[in-house]
């Protein structure tokens, strides 16, 4: 988050690259991406707003690319794409792969936030800015926008996975969980037909356990319990 408070100007000259459009409006940008505990309290209530009206023309857009892209998928399957792709995890991945953490403005006691309040927060600014991306050009410019940064990403459910432990890393990361610590817990059977037990820690979260022939595979089996347990991966079993 930023160290100090920015002016609309300078926030619109980071961002405009990235939104796809020139604000003619930095004032309301800057007051999209202020939390309510860094204004006063009777300075009103546009970031909420403008993060309840993002999270709206996000969901539309996504919703109208889906049934588009998956003709035939049930009313279900579309409901579980679409929370895939517009869930806080997804959110706050792309809140920091185009840096918009540092541009946020919040009150001390949230800048040094973590887990599921950093994820939040990260996520709320986002939808922040898409309103004001709307607001600003419109449900084109919006559309641009999100497929940008969306639906350059995996979609479908039954689409292959990352390696689970890179995947893990990198949400250990945006949760400020720390690197992930692999410890053997157990190493069962002969030589040549071993069993190990391997539980994988993550600061703030409880620790999750995966078992497998060889070292590396019991550390993704762990790994992949977490994010299955994080909600951070879905059950694709039957779709």
């Amino acid at each position: 988050m930023a160290k100090g408070r920015l002016n609309g100007k300078a926030l619109a000259a980071a961002l405009e690259t990235t939104a796809g459009l020139v604000f003619s409006d930095p004032e309301r940008l800057r007051r999209a991406l202020t939390h309510g505990s860094a204004r006063a309290k009777d300075a009103g209530i546009d970031y909420e707003r403008m993060e309840f009206l993002g999270d709206r023309v996000l969901g539309l857009v996504v919703a109208e690319f889906l049934f588009k892209t998956f003709p035939a998928a049930t009313e279900g399957e579309l409901s579980l794409r679409l929370n895939a792709m517009v869930n806080a995890e997804t959110l706050a991945a792309i809140s920091e792969e185009i840096g918009l953490p540092e541009l946020i403005s919040a009150g001390g006691e949230l800048k040094t936030v973590s887990g599921r309040s950093r994820v939040n927060l990260r996520a709320d600014a986002l939808e922040s800015l898409i309103a004001t991306i709307y607001l600003e050009g419109g449900l084109d410019a919006a559309r641009s926008f999100i497929s940008r940064h969306w639906f350059v990403r995996p979609i479908a459910l039954g689409a292959a996975r990352r390696d689970p432990k890179t995947e893990l890393q990198e949400w250990a990361h945006i949760v400020g969980g720390g690197v992930p610590a692999y410890l053997i817990e157990s190493r069962e059977g002969p030589d040549h037909d071993p069993v190990f037990t391997v539980s994988v820690r993550i600061g703030g979260y409880e620790p999750a356990r995966g078992v497998g022939r060889t070292k590396r595979q019991a550390e993704q089996a762990a790994a992949t319990a977490v994010l299955m347990r994080e909600n951070v991966w879905k059950d694709e079993g039957g779709l």
